[in-house]
C-alpha cells in the first residue's frame, strides 16, 4: 500500500474512532490486507490518478458502444481473488460522452448478467458532472456460471470517458473503497 494511501486510511480510521465508529475504523484498516500491495499510477495520456493493489497489464481494443466503434485502453490486475480494472477512451465529441457512459454501465451489467443492488452518482474529484456518471453494486455471474459481485463506476473528464471496476466473489467495500477513493481527475 502506498505511503499516501496508508496515511489516508489511518486518518479516516482515527476520524472514525473519534466519531465513535470503532467498527468503521476496523473495516477501514482491514482494507489494508497484506494480499493487496497498493500502488499509485497515472496512465500515460490519461488525466487520472488511481491506485491499484497489483501491477496492471495493459490491453487496447476496439469495442462497439452506443452505435459507434470506440478504442478502449484497459489496465487490469488480479489480487485477493478479485480483478481491479480501469478503462478509458478519448471520444473527441462532447455529444457522445453521455451515451457512451450509459453504454459502459449497461455493458457491465450485461457482462455479469447482473442485477443492480445499489446505484449512486459517481463522485470522482475533478470529473466533469454528468447525470450518466454513476456507480453500481452488482450481483450476478461470470460467463462460467460462477457467482460474482462487481462494483463499477463510469465518469468523464471532458471528452475522455472512464470505467473503474472491481469484480470477484465479494467485491465488498473493504476491498473496493481504497480503489475508488484513490481516483482523481487531474486538471
Amino acid at each position: 500500500m502506498s505511503q499516501v494511501l496508508r496515511q489516508r486510511v489511518r486518518s479516516r480510521a482515527r476520524d472514525a474512532v473519534a466519531g465513535g465508529g470503532l467498527v468503521l475504523a476496523v473495516l477501514l484498516l482491514a482494507g489494508c490486507s497484506a494480499a493487496l500491495d497498493w500502488r499509485q499510477i497515472q496512465p500515460d495520456g490519461w488525466s487520472l490518478v488511481a491506485a491499484l493493489p497489483c501491477k496492471p497489464a495493459t490491453q487496447q481494443r476496439q469495442v462497439a458502444l452506443a452505435g459507434q466503434k470506440v478504442v478502449m485502453t484497459m489496465l487490469a490486475c488480479s489480487a485477493d481473488a478479485h480483478t481491479f480494472a480501469l478503462a478509458s477512451a478519448e471520444l473527441g465529441d462532447p455529444a457522445q460522452v453521455q451515451p457512451i457512459l450509459l453504454a459502459l454501465g449497461q455493458a457491465a451489467r450485461m457482462n455479469l448478467q447482473g442485477r443492480v443492488q445499489a446505484e449512486q452518482p459517481a463522485n470522482v474529484p475533478g470529473m466533469t458532472p454528468s447525470p450518466a456518471a454513476l456507480r453500481w453494486r452488482l450481483l450476478g455471474q461470470l460467463p462460467s456460471g460462477q457467482a460474482a459481485a462487481e462494483q463499477v463506476q463510469v465518469f468523464a473528464h471532458g471528452t475522455r470517458v472512464f470505467q473503474a471496476a472491481v469484480i470477484g466473489a465479494q467485491a465488498d467495500d473493504a476491498r473496493t473503497q481504497p480503489f475508488f477513493d484513490a481516483l482523481k481527475v487531474l486538471p
